[in-house]
């Protein structure tokens, strides 16, 4: 309830200040610009430089206490904001209020785990975002009500006129503090002392930040479009104020646009996603910031404030899709050890770029000014919110493409295909012209998993009902395939580099494809694999930390493709799979813990981005009921059995091709 109230009252802060900047130099367009880009600067500039001094000074008090005092002093300088209602007050009052902030956040973030089970933690973080960003639009929506109220008591009550009705918005902003101080001081079993680590500087933080990114090309994608998103919602940040008093619109309007924004976010958040459930997720994060930039750029140019409020709707949903899906992705992609610090430098990086694209934008569209373009008859008004606005838009359009380049996980696949299959609720799998008249099944899993019995007893199973099935596995089914399995499971090849690795599973695999498989296939056999692809995305893409796409690129190219019907995965836990393995371990068996985690995390992620074509068994059941579940699923897809070889074979599935 602190939290929410807390949450509401900056919310309803940022608004009031904002509109009171530009409510004190009306009439002088440029200095509009100045003063409100200078209340955005105010708000971020103190945690840019004190951040980590207030970090350190907060561990050493009584949490309770620092957040009580905190609010406290939030109300008192709020408030006296109404009293004297300078320009120059308003800055200090503002850098005052983030410094206060400084030390509240840290007490807050600090004492949240230790007031809920740890099992609960993750709804509890979940929660904490709900109300720092879910009481936006109704601090957005509280404000139009109370500037509507105030031009109704302006007009009954007309000794009132002097009165801005923002000072409304402002004393109920302290008074939300007040509430606050009151919950948390009433609030028994907070520890007195926050932990002994303070948090780095944000120079520190962004270089140990780029050190990392340089070595990750997803990651990179991922902060490209996120920054550019930060540097486009700056650009917006910095002029919306103005741009809503030019199309007309008072302080209600401005509220009904700043509220538009998260309302749109929320959609996106919990809609976005969905809508497109078939198409890659890093696919969609590239293409929701082009589309929030496009959508910008039509905000830019068209002066009609109802449809600026439904644009600003769709460039909320747009910031939403791309917000969840990249910090699901980094929460998916990055390290658990560097996820912190990846988190970290994000936050740093954003407020960095907000502080630069807001200390930019205004003067940059007090400078422009206002200009008419006169052109067929025609008359457009074109200013420097508009220009701001409009490169805010190309910006993100631009970063969205980069990003997009980036992390492309489907090159070679057009983006038109796999947009309408995924508006039909499917994925798109393209087909080339070679058609196979057989199955291709392919049994994945970690060591020690049982994939490799299950594969065998299946393979029993499909000749005892009159299948012709080839049984084979990865590496070394070929005679070249043997030479490399030696080499790639040889322990004492301690040295051979991941992307070597990665060469010579794909050339194995090649070979395996173009001897065995392929041939197996066309002739109509049903071929049972013990590895395949997915393996090397597991082991080489996450085990070895090389690039997912590149491991995808060089095994499309190996394999034609070629894809199987079925995938079977055995997902068994590798602290239970490795226990099972008997005799000297391998060069892969014998890797750490860690890397076989990584390895059974990215096999379940697989699984879940292709569900029509992954079939998941427990591993942890008994190999009998693991079996009588294999068989199941493959009635599902078994052609009418073959019984001798000397028949004419009618193939009925083509082998799916990617």
């Amino acid at each position: 309830m602190a939290m929410s109230v807390c949450s509401l009252g900056d919310w309803l802060n940022i608004l009031a200040l904002t509109a009171i900047a530009g409510n004190l130099n009306q009439g002088n367009l440029s200095m509009q610009f100045l003063a409100v880009g200078g209340v955005f600067a105010a708000k971020m500039l103190p945690a840019i430089l004190l951040g980590p001094l207030a970090g350190a000074f907060a561990d050493r008090f009584d949490r309770r206490l620092t957040m009580v005092v905190a609010d406290l002093t939030r109300f008192a300088v709020v408030l006296s904001i109404v009293f004297i209602g300078s320009y120059q007050w308003l800055i200090i009052a503002t850098l005052l209020v983030e410094c206060v902030n400084l030390f509240w956040v840290p007490a807050k973030d600090a004492t949240v785990p230790n007031l809920v089970p740890k099992d609960r933690l993750e709804q509890a973080n979940q929660l904490n975002l709900l109300v720092a960003y879910g009481t936006a639009p109704i601090a957005a929506l509280l404000f139009a009500v109370l500037s509507v109220i105030g031009d109704l008591l302006h007009n009954l009550l007309p000794f009132l006129a002097s009165v801005p009705t923002t000072d409304l918005a402002l004393v109920i902003n302290s008074l939300a503090y007040i509430a606050s101080a009151v919950m948390i001081f009433t609030l028994r079993g907070m520890p007195r002392h926050a932990g002994t680590t303070s948090a780095p500087s944000v120079v520190k933080q962004i270089v140990e930040g780029w050190r990392y990114i340089g070595a990750n090309r997803l990651v990179r994608g991922l902060v490209i479009g996120m920054l550019g998103a930060f540097a486009a919602g700056g650009a917006v940040v910095g002029v919306a104020k103005v741009y809503v008093e030019i199309l007309q619109g008072g302080d209600a309007a401005y509220g009904m646009v700043f509220g538009a924004v998260f309302v749109g976010m929320a959609i996106g958040l919990f809609f976005g996603p969905r809508l497109l459930g078939g198409l890659s997720r890093r696919r969609l994060f590239g293409l929701s910031i082009v589309a929030a930039g496009l959508v910008l750029v039509a905000i830019a140019i068209v002066h009609n404030l109802v449809i600026v409020v439904m644009l600003t709707v769709a460039l909320g949903a747009c910031a939403g899709v791309a917000w969840i899906i990249g910090y699901t992705l980094i929460g998916l992609e990055v390290e658990d050890s560097v996820r912190g610090r990846t988190f970290s430098f994000l936050q740093s990086m954003a407020r960095v770029t907000l502080l630069l694209v807001v200390a930019v934008a205004s003067p940059l569209a007090a400078l422009f000014g206002r200009h008419e373009l006169n052109f067929a008859g025609l008359s457009y008004l074109f200013d420097g919110s508009s220009l701001v606005l409009l490169l805010g838009g190309v910006l993100a359009t631009v970063v969205g493409f980069l990003s997009f380049r980036h992390m492309d996980d489907r090159k070679g696949v057009k983006l038109s295909d796999d947009l309408v299959a995924a508006l039909r609720g499917e994925r798109y799998e393209p087909q080339t012209e070679q058609q196979v008249a057989g199955l291709f099944i392919a049994f994945e899993g970690g060591e020690g998993s049982g994939k490799t019995t299950q594969s065998r007893l299946t393979a029993i199973w499909l000749r005892d009902q009159g299948f012709d099935v080839v049984q084979t596995r990865e590496p070394g089914s070929t005679k070249i395939g043997m030479r490399l399995r030696a080499i790639l499971l040889d322990a004492a090849e301690k040295g051979l580099s991941p992307r070597s690795e990665a060469l010579l599973y794909a050339a194995d695999r090649a070979e395996h494809v173009e001897k065995v498989i392929m041939p197996a296939l066309q002739r109509g056999a049903i071929v049972i694999t013990d590895r395949y692809v997915d393996s090397s995305l597991a082991y080489q893409g996450a085990g070895r930390a090389l690039a997912p796409e590149e491991v995808a690129e060089i095994n499309a190219w190996a394999t034609g493709g070629l894809m199987p019907h079925l995938t079977v995965l055995i997902d068994t836990p590798p602290e239970i799979g490795l226990t099972r393995l008997g005799g000297a371990a391998d060069r892969i068996e014998s890797e750490p813990l860690e890397f076989h985690q990584k390895v059974r995390k990215e096999f379940r992620t697989l699984a879940a981005q292709a569900p029509e074509r992954y079939f998941v068994v427990d591993g942890t059941l008994t190999p009998e009921e693991i079996t009588r579940l294999i068989q199941d699923r493959m009635r599902e897809i078994l052609p009418d059995p073959v019984p001798h070889e000397s028949e004419d074979i009618t193939g009925t599935m083509p082998a799916i091709r990617d």
